[in-house]
């Protein structure tokens, strides 16, 4: 075997070792790579990130007649156009705005309904915390999708000044998704109470 092979067997064995030597050493470092690599299979039962989905979102609409609602003292009874004596005024609420995001789920398009609002004590009020009966409604033409009421507690201050409030709805679901004649409607219902 000649001189200059020798060496170059010889140059390649020290570059190998050298090479073990700095090699940096992690504990169970084929496990940690795997780990890098190789994602783990969703579990079959495992809900999807839903999607927004604006461009089919019905628009919110306040109903005539339910975006203001008056609460008297007990016992005094309205006229034909929902008022009565001024001095018996406990409050005035007023749904002013609206907005909504829409969602594609697997049960159909869900939607979060926000309602912005206020609230002005009359002369009969005072400070502390009223219910507002607050009613969301999907409709397509003369079918309803869905209809929800909420309690809705706003708290009035000691300073008895107007209060901003947002009413929001989630889980609000149409299963059978939207059309172009889907509405959605967001009122105060001063009908008796009923969560459907």
């Amino acid at each position: 075997m000649s001189r200059r092979l020798l060496g170059l067997i010889s140059s390649f064995a020290a570059l190998a070792a050298l090479a073990s030597c700095t090699a940096p050493s992690y504990p169970d470092s084929n496990r940690g790579f795997k780990q890098v690599v190789k994602a783990e299979p969703a579990p079959a039962n495992a809900t999807q990130n839903p999607v927004v989905v604006q461009g089919q979102c019905p628009q919110i609409y306040l109903r005539e007649g339910t975006a203001v609602f008056r609460q008297y003292q007990g016992g005094v009874k309205k006229g034909a156009d929902g008022t009565a004596d001024p001095s018996k005024l406990v409050f005035q609420a007023t749904l002013e705005r609206t907005t909504r995001q829409c969602f594609q789920t697997d049960q159909g398009l869900k939607m979060t309904v926000v309602v912005q609002g206020r609230i002005i004590p009359g002369p009969a009020g005072k400070a502390g915390t009223y219910t507002l009966p607050i009613r969301v409604a999907a409709t397509d033409g003369d079918a309803t999708l869905y209809s929800e009421l909420t309690k809705f507690p706003v708290t009035v201050p000691d300073n008895l000044g107007a209060t901003q409030f947002l009413f929001t709805k989630e889980d609000v679901i149409l299963s059978q998704g939207a059309t172009g004649l889907t509405r959605l409607f967001a009122g105060i219902d001063e009908g008796p109470y009923n969560t459907k």
